[in-house]
């Protein structure tokens, strides 16, 4: 059979660090499994416009391989085209790179390595909320120009300590978010999730559930964006909700870079509605050169905190993702059961999951 994977090229650094499974160089580290078996495996960061090797080989794969830090785009149309298309799995976590719908009306499995960036990204969201609250990187860009003049970076810092913070999505990334905020002492741990956690589970980390979105969002210093990405969630942080985010609030989205209005965002940070923005994922991957994200501010000229997407590609992260694609490309092959919270779309449909379960 032929299996196609689209991931991000990683050039000399790739090169020098195997370790860097997720590049096109280092393949996942599952080449000679499947060529000893008999496969063909095509392996390209080659995916825009119809001359890609993404496009040109996607109507005969049998499965395909892609990431969230460089998707593959498997839109209806494609998926129309690929005939031979058996499965599609991420190497990572999320599937709206995907048209879901389409490939349950053509009996394609979709799966993903669940909980293989849990910690990468929960950490990252820590670091997000620090980098925005302390203002460190207009501190660190002003050390970088040979200047120093503390008060231009202290009139915007503050401590996490004595805070708001809440999180929309309390699954498996939320709930280790709110874990790792507990020593910082905020005034008081919110989400919002419309399935409430487990009682003990709520004391453990003394987080309160907030049911309206509105009044949750009114409530927080510091919001953090952690559900998946579906038609229920996209454009969730809009112009009309940002309107109820207190003013000067910080928002953190290390989840999908659409589940926030592009340009309402960047609206509410330039009038200093929002103090700041951080995460590292865009509504459109690679992001463009000319992405307002990259560089919009707040009034004093900070609030800005966007990386490349890559949280949930640690080094760490990438060895999880790698091995795990490889389990689920053995259970593929062996006509074995996936395990349950690997998939997003089975041999019978579609597997819903929890609203914060990502």
């Amino acid at each position: 059979m032929k299996v196609l994977a689209i991931l991000y090229s990683g050039g000399k650094h790739a090169e020098e660090e195997s370790r860097l499974l997720g590049t096109t160089e280092n393949q996942l580290g599952i080449r000679d499994y499947l060529q000893s078996q008999g496969h063909e495996y095509i392996v390209s960061d080659d995916k825009e416009g119809p001359d890609s090797v993404f496009q040109k080989h996607i109507v005969d794969a049998e499965v395909l391989i892609t990431t969230p830090f460089h998707p593959g785009y498997l839109t209806r149309d494609l998926i129309e085209k690929a005939k031979n298309l058996k499965i599609c799995i991420t190497a990572g976590v999320g599937s709206d790179h995907i048209d879901l719908n389409a490939a349950v009306e053509k009996g394609i499995q979709v799966l993903e390595v669940s909980g293989s960036n849990v910690v990468s990204v929960a950490e990252h969201v820590v670091m997000s909320i620090l980098l925005l609250v302390r203002n460190f990187v207009p501190a660190h860009e002003m050390i970088e120009r040979g200047d120093w003049q503390v008060s231009e970076i202290a009139r915007n810092a503050y401590d996490l300590e004595g805070k708001v913070v809440g999180t929309i999505g309390a699954g498996r990334i939320g709930y280790r978010v709110l874990q790792r905020l507990l020593p910082f002492d905020c005034k008081e741990l919110l989400y919002f999730d419309y399935t409430a956690l487990p009682e003990q589970a709520a004391r453990t980390v003394n987080a309160k559930r907030v049911e309206d979105l509105k009044e949750f969002v009114s409530k927080c210093d510091v919001v953090t964006v952690n559900c998946p990405l579906h038609e229920g969630t996209k454009g969730l942080v809009n112009a009309d909700l940002l309107k109820h985010f207190k003013k000067g609030a910080w928002l953190v989205n290390t989840a999908r870079g659409a589940i926030c209005d592009k340009d309402a965002v960047a609206a509410a940070v330039a009038s200093g509605q929002l103090n700041g923005y951080a995460g590292d994922v865009w509504n459109v991957q690679p992001a463009p050169k000319d992405h307002i994200w990259r560089t919009m501010k707040n009034p004093l000229g900070a609030g800005n905190g966007m990386v490349p997407h890559y949280s949930g590609t640690t080094l760490d992260a990438q060895a999880r993702y790698a091995n795990g694609t490889k389990s689920i490309l053995e259970n593929y092959l062996t006509n074995k059961d996936q395990e349950p919270q690997n998939i997003i779309v089975g041999k019978k449909g579609y597997e819903t999951k929890a609203y914060g379960q990502r």
